[in-house]
């Protein structure tokens, strides 16, 4: 498969808009050991200074959040709890906001996605998860900053429509009324879905 990237105005929507739109597109990612590639079946939006779950909540520009003060769709990676987890920068310059990716569904490269979680899993447990995904797929830390439009870690095109449920995000129960928006999104039915 020949996959092409998305161009780079399509990252210049809101970014409720862009978590849901990136359902159904598939992230990919080019390593020396191969190419792996899955379609995104759950995402979540963060909107930065007013959002006391984002990392950039009150406007906190770190090394670590950095990148989110630029251009749309750039990565934004970082680790938690020893997992690396993968974001796409959206909104405007100097608002920092970014779209989690949280679950894609395997579609290139799966033996090697086995080799890198362990070959006992379970196909559905490859990917169904922030972290799990990111090391099924090779995705570090060290793709911080990289365009999201250009290899070697790119957004797709991808399945033409998916029926998208939404909720409430996941893991954030300290973040006062954050924890109640509406800015989950994933692909209704789809077993690759983290919960």
């Amino acid at each position: 498969m020949d996959f092409k990237p998305i161009d780079r105005s399509y990252f210049n929507q809101p970014t409720l808009y862009l978590a849901e739109s990136l359902l159904g597109k598939l992230l990919v990612k080019e390593t020396e050991e191969g190419t792996t590639a899955g379609w995104i079946v759950e995402t979540e939006a963060y909107k930065g200074p007013k959002d006391r779950a984002a990392h950039s909540f009150g406007n906190r520009r770190t090394k670590r959040t950095e990148v989110m003060f630029g251009p749309a769709g750039y990565i934004y990676t970082y680790v938690m709890h020893t997992h690396c987890l993968v974001n796409i920068v959206s909104g405007e310059l100097d608002k920092p906001e970014a779209v989690l990716i949280r679950a894609v569904e395997p579609c290139m490269g799966i033996d090697l996605m086995y080799e890198r979680r362990g070959l006992n899993k379970k196909k559905v447990e490859l990917t169904n998860g922030p972290g799990k995904l990111t090391k099924a797929m090779g995705i570090t830390n060290e793709d911080y900053g990289l365009p999201s439009f250009h290899p070697p870690l790119f957004i797709a095109e991808g399945r033409m429509s998916v029926n998208i449920e939404i909720g409430t995000r996941i893991g954030i129960e300290n973040s006062g009324e954050a924890k109640d928006y509406l800015w989950r999104f994933w692909e209704k039915h789809n077993a690759f879905v983290s919960k």
